[in-house]
């Protein structure tokens, strides 16, 4: 059995005040804590705590209540390219009908009309006591704002991939590139050189010794 909603929940709103007339319309903003891992996991989002300005719009229609607002909070993250701390200022828009109990339960003892009407029937959420909770609409709507690969910004360079030194901080970084093929040849010249040039002291060794003689 799900827990019955808590008004003193900052993110439960009550929708008595429209009185179920259809038409009627009520504006409301708060400001409410972020709930814990309000985001894109390990990636972006709002910090646990941080304050959530909502905007709402709420209008009584024969089916329930439709919900249309906007939600604003700064989201903290980290560059995927530099991996630099970085903040965003968001703006979701989200909006959801919750609907009559009644209602929801004379429509699902219905045959539908259509498998889009069941399936539509399905995805509206019941009120309970005239309340909706909006922390799974808030959710959805600010994974969606989120970008997936944060940047701290477009151009970003990123980290150089053979020291992980932060391009940005030196434009001209660079490392001399080896084939190791070369690496091999020149390791095998080398080679040669020494041997040469040791045959070559042993070649005027033995002609000295024949002077001395």
């Amino acid at each position: 059995m799900n827990a019955r909603l808590d008004h003193r929940n900052p993110l439960v709103f009550d929708t008595h005040e429209l009185g179920r007339r259809p038409g009627a319309l009520q504006r409301l903003t708060r400001s409410a804590p972020a709930p814990k891992d309000l985001g894109i996991k390990d990636v972006i989002g709002v910090p646990e705590g941080a304050p959530v300005e909502i905007d709402l719009r709420l209008e009584s229609v024969m089916e329930g209540v439709l919900v249309t607002g906007t939600a604003r909070a700064a989201a903290e993250g980290e560059c995927v390219r530099c991996l630099e701390p970085l903040e965003r200022e968001l703006d979701a828009d989200f909006q959801e009908m919750f609907s009559y109990p009644e209602d929801d339960a004379r429509g699902r003892g219905k045959q539908a009309a259509s498998d889009d009407d069941v399936e539509d029937d399905e995805e509206i959420i019941p009120l309970e006591d005239g309340m909706f909770d909006l922390e799974p609409v808030l959710r959805d709507a600010v994974v969606l704002a989120l970008p997936m690969q944060p940047v701290c910004r477009e151009d970003c360079a990123g980290l150089c991939s053979e020291c992980g030194i932060r391009l940005d901080d030196e434009p001209d970084h660079h490392h001399d590139a080896v084939d190791i093929r070369w690496a091999a040849l020149q390791g095998l010249v080398g080679t040669g050189r020494s041997d040469e040039k040791d045959n070559v002291n042993g070649a005027d060794s033995g002609a000295d010794e024949k002077q001395e003689k």
